[in-house]
């Protein structure tokens, strides 16, 4: 079983519809890819109503897994393609991986 290390998550959240230039400015940064799933939002901007009927926010959130060593520069690519820097456009942070399995594709070490 190979188990790799040192990879990050990046998980960018953003209004429905909004996920392909993310996925596109992380490709380009050199991400493989991502999984895109759907959400609901309940942050202090998502409160809207039409007619006194409230709206479900809709969200995407893009999960990208890559190397460590590049991370923020993914970052920083999805923060300007998403416009994360205005107020309301989305979020954008990075988790720490301890272990990757399923991923064979890369060109990876596995831990000893």
């Amino acid at each position: 079983m190979n188990i790799l290390e040192n990879f990050d998550c990046i998980v960018t959240i953003v209004n429905k519809g909004h996920s392909e230039p993310i996925v596109d400015a992380s490709r380009k940064a050199g991400a493989e890819g991502g999984t895109i799933i759907f959400g609901r939002g309940t942050g202090i901007r998502e409160v809207k109503s039409i007619l006194g009927l409230a709206i479900d926010p809709e969200k995407e959130i893009v999960l990208t897994l890559v190397k460590s060593d590049i991370s923020l520069r993914v970052l920083k690519a999805i923060v300007e393609a998403g416009n994360l820097d205005r107020p309301g456009a989305g979020i954008a942070f990075i988790i720490p991986v301890k272990g990757v399995a399923g991923i064979c594709h890369l060109d990876c070490q596995p831990l000893s």
